[in-house]
C-alpha cells in the first residue's frame, strides 16, 4: 500500500468541533470525518483499524462456541412493545430512531437486538438439547443521542458486537457468562488495551447481573471506583461502601430553631455549628411512567451524602404499581411543578420527613401520596436535624420515632446515595475506594428470564415440561474501542497504535523519493517486508522529509523505516513509535531485526498471537 492511493488528509491544527486527545487525533489523522452531529464516516485508515478489532473479537468469540450471524436492523415495535421496552426506548429515554412504514406500522432502528434474537429463539430453540447456544453480530447500531460528543465515543450510528446465550438452567448460563468474561479480557489485553471490569448496573436491558470493562483514560465518561486491594470494583451507579461515621448529635428535647436565610445545609453548618452527617435533608421528586399517573416522592439522606439517582431509579421501579409501564423520567418538583398541577407552593429549604401528604391534595396528574424512600444513613442516626416544614424553621433533636409514629408512616431505607472516593470497603473497612476514569468499552449481562417470559421463548426440559430459556447478552462497542485506544496510546505529536490493532505496522519513508537510490531502496524494502507477512505502508509523496515525518509520528504506525542520505551505503533508520526509540542499521539486516520484536508486539499486551 502507498500513501499516494490513500486519500489521506492530515490537519496540522486542532479542529474546532474535537474537545477530547483522542477525537482530535481521529480528524487531524485522516481516520474519521464528521457527515453530522454524531454521524462519522470511518476512513481507510480507521477501517483497516475496526476490521483488525473485528478479526481479534471473531477469533476470540468463536473460541467460545459461539456462532455468527447478521440481524436485522429495523426491527418490528410489536417486539419491543411485548418486551415492554418501547415506550421507554422512544418516549422515555428517547434513544431510539423509529418510524412508521407506509402500512402505518411502526418500526424501529436498533439499538439493541435482545427482542429479535429472543424471538428467533422462540422460533427455533424448542429441546434442552439444542441448549446451551451462542449467536454473535457484528454491526452497526443506532442511538438517537440528546447531546453526541466525543466523536466515536458517543455518537448517533456505530459499529458493536453483540453476543446472546440460551440455556436451559441458570448454572449453564453462568458458566458461559464466566466464558464470556475471559474471552473479553483476552480481547482487550490484545488490542493493547488496559481495561479493568467492574460490577455495573444492568439499566434498561435489565437482568440478575453485570459487568462493564472499562478503559482507564483521563477523559473516560464514567467514573470507577476501586479497592486499593483490587478486589473491589465497580461503576459508581453501582458502588457500594460503608459510609464515614456521623458525628452524634447531642441528646436533647426536640425544638424549632428558627433559620431566617439558611436554605442550604452549608448555611446551616455554617450558622449553628451542625456537621452534615447530623442532619437528614429532604428531596421531593416525581416519577412518570408510561401507563401510569406520576408518582411522587419523598426521598431522605443524611446531610453530607448524594443521591445516586441510578440507584433511585431501580428503586422506584421496583415499586412501581402492576401495569405502570417504563419509568420515563424523574425530576425534581418545583413550586412551578406544583402550580401546574394546581398545588400550593412548599418551603423548600426546610423540608422535613413529616412532610404530609395532604400538599398532593387535588393533584391533577400526579399520585396523591409519596413514594417514600430513605438512604440508610438517614434511617440509622436516632437523632438528627430537619427542616419544620415551615419556612425558616428548623427541628434539632427530631427523631423518626416521634415524627413519623407510625411503622408504615416511615420512609422504606435501602441503599440510595452514590459511593464516594476515599470511602471504606465493604470486603475490608481498612481500605479505601480509588477513583479513575473510564471509558466503558464492553458490557455482559446475565439476563435471567426477562425476556424470554415476555416474548414466550420456551423449551421442553428433561422432564418434559415447558419452561422460559436463561438469556445472556455480551456487547462490545467496536468502533468505541478504536477511539479509546488512541485516548490511552498517544503523545504530543500524534497516536501510538498498539501493533495488534494498528492500520499498518510498517511505514517505509524515503527521505526523498526524487532521488532514484532512495526509491529503489524504499520500494525494495517494501516488497521485502510484504512478502515476509509484515502490512506495510510506503509514503511515495513527493513531500519534503520533514512533513512525512510529522504525519507518519500523526497517524501513529509502530515503526518507521527511514531512507535517506544513507541510502548508497545500504543504511537505514528504524524508529519505533512508542518512546520514539531510533536505531540506525544495514538494510540487508531489517527483517532480522524487526520480525521478532513484531512477532511480540502482534500478541497484544496479554494475548496469544492473532
Amino acid at each position: 500500500m502507498r500513501v499516494s492511493r490513500l486519500m489521506l488528509v492530515t490537519l496540522r491544527d486542532d479542529p474546532a468541533e474535537a474537545e477530547i486527545s483522542s477525537h482530535k487525533l481521529l480528524l487531524r489523522g485522516g481516520y474519521i470525518r464528521r457527515i453530522s452531529s454524531g454521524i462519522y464516516a470511518y476512513l481507510p485508515l480507521l477501517w483497516r483499524v475496526l476490521q483488525k478489532i473485528e478479526g481479534i473479537v471473531r477469533q476470540e468469540m468463536n473460541a467460545t462456541g459461539a456462532l455468527e450471524t447478521l440481524l436485522p436492523q429495523l426491527q418490528p415495535a410489536e417486539l419491543w412493545q411485548r418486551s415492554g421496552r418501547w415506550d421507554g426506548y422512544t418516549a422515555g429515554e428517547g434513544i431510539m430512531f423509529h418510524l412508521q412504514d407506509r402500512q402505518e406500522r411502526q418500526l424501529g432502528l436498533g439499538p439493541t437486538h435482545e427482542e429479535v434474537i429472543t424471538a428467533l429463539a422462540a422460533d427455533l430453540l424448542r429441546s434442552y438439547r439444542q441448549l446451551p447456544v451462542s449467536l454473535y453480530q457484528i454491526q452497526t447500531k443506532f442511538r438517537d443521542e440528546i447531546r453526541p460528543r466525543f466523536g466515536l465515543m458517543r455518537g448517533r450510528e456505530f459499529i458493536m458486537k453483540d453476543a446472546y446465550s440460551f440455556h436451559a438452567s441458570e448454572e449453564s448460563l453462568k458458566q458461559s457468562y464466566a466464558a464470556m468474561d475471559l474471552a473479553y479480557r483476552r480481547i482487550f489485553a490484545r488490542c493493547g488495551l488496559r481495561a479493568v471490569a467492574v460490577e455495573a448496573d444492568s439499566g434498561a436491558i435489565g437482568g440478575s447481573a453485570s459487568q462493564e470493562f472499562m478503559v482507564t483514560a483521563e477523559a473516560g465518561e464514567d467514573l470507577i471506583l476501586t479497592s486499593e486491594d483490587g478486589r473491589y470494583g465497580a461503576n459508581q451507579e453501582r458502588a457500594v461502601s460503608l459510609p464515614p461515621p456521623a458525628v452524634e448529635l447531642q441528646q436533647s428535647p426536640c425544638q424549632e430553631l428558627a433559620t431566617p436565610g439558611l436554605a442550604s445545609i452549608e448555611d446551616l453548618c455554617r450558622v449553628h455549628g451542625f456537621d452534615p452527617t447530623q442532619i437528614v435533608k429532604v428531596l421531593v421528586l416525581v416519577a412518570r411512567f408510561a401507563a401510569a399517573p406520576a408518582q411522587p416522592l419523598l426521598v431522605c439522606l443524611r446531610g453530607d451524602q448524594q443521591l445516586n439517582e441510578v440507584k433511585l431509579a431501580n428503586a422506584v421501579s421496583a415499586r412501581a404499581a402492576e401495569g405502570a409501564g417504563a419509568l420515563l423520567e424523574i425530576t425534581p418538583i418545583s413550586n412551578e411543578l406544583l402550580a401546574a398541577e394546581g398545588l400550593a407552593p412548599l418551603p423548600f429549604g426546610s423540608l422535613g420527613p413529616q412532610l404530609d401528604d395532604g400538599v398532593l391534595a387535588g393533584a391533577r396528574s400526579w399520585q396523591q401520596r409519596f413514594l417514600r424512600l430513605a438512604d440508610t444513613t438517614a434511617t440509622d442516626l436516632t437523632g438528627f436535624v430537619c427542616g419544620a416544614c415551615r419556612s425558616d424553621q428548623h427541628l434539632v433533636g427530631a427523631s423518626w420515632e416521634a415524627l413519623l409514629p407510625q411503622p408504615d408512616q416511615r420512609p422504606q431505607s435501602l441503599d440510595l446515595r452514590a459511593a464516594q472516593p476515599g470511602d471504606r470497603c465493604l470486603h475490608a473497612p481498612e481500605q479505601t475506594l480509588l477513583a479513575a476514569r473510564g471509558i466503558e468499552v464492553g458490557h455482559i449481562f446475565q439476563l435471567g428470564r426477562k425476556y424470554s417470559q415476555a416474548l414466550e421463548a420456551t423449551f421442553t426440559n428433561e422432564a418434559g415440561s415447558e419452561e422460559a430459556l436463561w438469556m445472556g447478552c455480551y456487547g462490545i462497542g467496536v468502533s468505541r474501542l478504536a477511539q479509546a485506544a488512541v485516548e490511552q496510546h498517544h503523545d504530543e505529536q500524534g497516536i501510538c497504535w498498539p501493533t495488534s490493532i494498528a492500520p499498518f505496522e510498517v511505514i517505509v519513508v524515503p527521505a526523498n523519493i526524487e532521488d532514484p537510490l532512495q526509491q529503489q531502496l524504499a520500494e525494495s524494502l517494501l516488497t521485502e517486508l510484504l512478502d515476509a507477512g509484515v502490512d506495510a505502508l510506503l509514503d511515495d509523496r513527493s513531500e519534503r522529509a520533514g512533513v512525512k515525518f510529522k504525519d507518519a509520528d500523526l497517524i501513529g504506525i509502530p515503526w518507521r523505516v527511514v531512507v535517506g542520505r544513507d541510502a548508497a551505503n545500504g543504511q537505514i533508520e528504524l524508529v519505533q513509535r512508542q518512546g520514539r526509540s531510533t536505531e540506525a542499521l544495514a538494510a540487508s539486516a531489517l527483517l532480522e531485526v524487526l520480525l521478532p520484536r513484531l512477532t511480540t508486539e502482534r500478541c497484544g499486551l496479554l494475548g496469544e498471537p492473532a
